[in-house]
């Protein structure tokens, strides 16, 4: 039974059927009585989001990813998590599975009062900005982390990018590199394409030529095509000295093709990956790593939002937050291993 069926039997308005479930003061005892008793002889359980929308609240947050499995998003839903909790709230997971149409239909689903505010890490597809309209024009307050749409006027926190990509080409390159490649993995994240834009600057401020090797690579987002991109790129006559992986999961396939194909790290290639893994210290060899303050970035996402969320004078779509990442050097990037 629901709540308009429930008045109609009572022969009551929804609204003081719904006052009185809420044990509002403008609703007699008496006919708080008769509604309550009706309620339970029909087993009839109020709906938490319907409930949320006439209170224009729903105590939840919607927090768009496009997989749970890579590290950096574990760790970022924990520091979106400390702040909720303190707040009352919950989170609502979802994966895009890095698709741009599993990510419209969400976004439909959370602009639909399910959730008092929205963050985002963007799918790999996601190039167009439309779907996202939805949420401010039903003022549901809205956050990007790590993944963005430069474009789109919305509060952002990201990571130093391009300066990421530069240093760990230089890195490379100090440890003796002369045919550095990019690893990639989209053509359309302005994520990737930032690192890849300052991997391509360092190359030409240490002149390194781009006619000995082409660069970039983008590999498939398919773990079986990917593997097999950089396994003909390990075993090619013209395989690179150094690799970036702009991803962790291509680092892992790397490390797995290297295995494979009995290619020595660092000593046939030094490896660098952008990677908050946990393991990278354990690896054989330890792994160079570009680490995102991951926890972090989801702290100050939610911090963000929540302000969003309380106060309607806080211009949140002004707020655009850089938290650095650093470079922690171990043995896939030394000379000598």
């Amino acid at each position: 039974m629901n709540l308009k069926q429930l008045a109609k039997e009572l022969n009551l308005s929804i609204s003081t059927v719904s006052k009185a479930l809420d044990d509002s003061h403008e609703i007699s005892e008496k006919t708080k009585s008769k509604v309550l008793e009706a309620a339970s002889k029909h087993n009839y359980t109020p709906n938490p989001y319907a409930s949320g929308l006439r209170k224009k609240r729903s105590n939840t947050i919607g927090v768009i990813i496009p997989e749970v499995a890579d590290n950096f998003f574990s760790l970022a839903i924990n520091g979106i998590q400390s702040i909720a909790e303190n707040k009352g709230y919950h989170l609502l997971i979802y994966l895009s599975h890095d698709k741009y149409e599993n990510e419209r239909r969400i976004v439909e689903d959370c602009a639909n009062g399910r959730v008092d505010g929205v963050l985002i890490s963007i799918s790999a597809e996601t190039i167009s900005a439309e779907h996202l309209l939805r949420l401010q024009k039903e003022n549901v307050p809205l956050v990007f982390f790590d993944r963005a749409l430069d474009d789109f006027e919305a509060a952002k926190v990201l990571t130093n990018d391009f300066e990421s990509g530069y240093l760990s080409a230089k890195h490379l390159i100090e440890n003796g590199c002369k045919r550095p490649m990019f690893l990639s993995f989209s053509e359309c994240l302005t994520m990737c394409e930032n690192r890849a834009n300052g991997f391509l600057a360092a190359l030409d401020d240490f002149k390194i030529s781009s006619n000995e090797i082409v660069p970039i690579m983008y590999c498939s987002r398919k773990e079986e095509e990917s593997y097999k991109q950089i396994q003909d790129l390990c075993n090619s006559n013209d395989r690179p000295d150094g690799i970036v992986a702009s991803v962790e999961k291509l680092a892992m396939q790397l490390y797995l093709v290297c295995q494979d194909s009995a290619v020595s790290i660092p000593n046939d290639l030094k490896v660098v990956a952008f990677s908050t893994v946990e393991i990278a210290p354990i690896l054989n060899p330890s792994l160079t790593t570009i680490t995102q303050s991951a926890f972090e970035m989801g702290r100050v996402a939610a911090e963000n939002l929540f302000k969003g969320i309380e106060s309607k004078n806080f211009n949140l779509n002004q707020q655009v937050v850089v938290i650095p990442s650093k470079l922690i050097k171990r043995q896939s990037t030394s000379r000598y291993k």
